[in-house]
């Protein structure tokens, strides 16, 4: 069983319809014993991050996800804005401090051009990586103000391009984010769903 983690900012019921057509099964919830006792955790965000930390903080979350990433080292995927909580933290009106899974920061995107970056980019894979086996490199779905800059390249898995390079997929062990929808966006975003999903349920078969 996967977790959906429920805090009230992200599109849980369409992630959650998404595994369930690929067969996977997964619970909506913000009881931190149903998040460790699943065999993997989907951190979806829609909004801004302070507000989603001060969430996370008052349910008691934010050290069940690290324990879930650093001491059991479960599958951990950040979808949007939950990628750019795992990181030490987003510049988005004044600083604030993130889950610190994966050193770096969100930064607001800045230039003459449409903010949000909203709609379909395709997606550059960085080289082999165990959450792009199978998958081939297409377009998804982006609706965000803020992108990360990892302070680790080796942690960018996959980038896209709107008016310079963005981050679009990271991933350390067992940690991964997308910073957009793979929910959204169509044959592309359903494999790599379904690859985390994998992952999860390879987990749970190794002895």
């Amino acid at each position: 069983m996967i977790a959906i983690i429920d805090y009230g900012m992200g599109n849980l019921y369409s992630v959650s319809r998404a595994l369930e057509r690929m067969g996977y099964s997964s619970q909506i919830t913000s009881d931190p014993d149903d998040i460790r006792r699943a065999d993997g955790v989907i951190l979806p965000g829609v909004g801004a991050f302070r507000d989603a930390m001060i969430e996370l903080q008052q349910l008691g979350l934010v050290d069940v996800i690290r324990a879930v990433a650093w001491e059991e080292k479960k599958p951990l995927l950040g979808i949007c804005l939950g990628m750019q909580l795992l990181f030490t933290g987003s510049e988005e009106h004044g600083y604030h401090q993130g889950l610190n899974l994966l050193p770096g920061y969100a930064v607001r995107l800045e230039g003459d051009f449409n903010v949000p970056h909203m709609g379909w980019n395709e997606l550059r894979f960085r080289g082999p990586h165990p959450l792009l086996k199978g998958v081939e490199e297409g377009y998804a779905y982006f609706v965000h103000s803020y992108h990360v800059r990892a302070d680790n390249p080796e942690d960018v898995v996959a980038v896209t391009d709107y008016h310079g390079t963005v981050t679009a997929i990271v991933g350390r062990n067992h940690v991964f984010g997308m910073q957009f929808h793979p929910e959204k966006s169509g044959e592309t975003g359903r494999k790599l769903l379904e690859r985390f999903a994998a992952l999860c349920q390879e987990r749970v078969s190794k002895p």
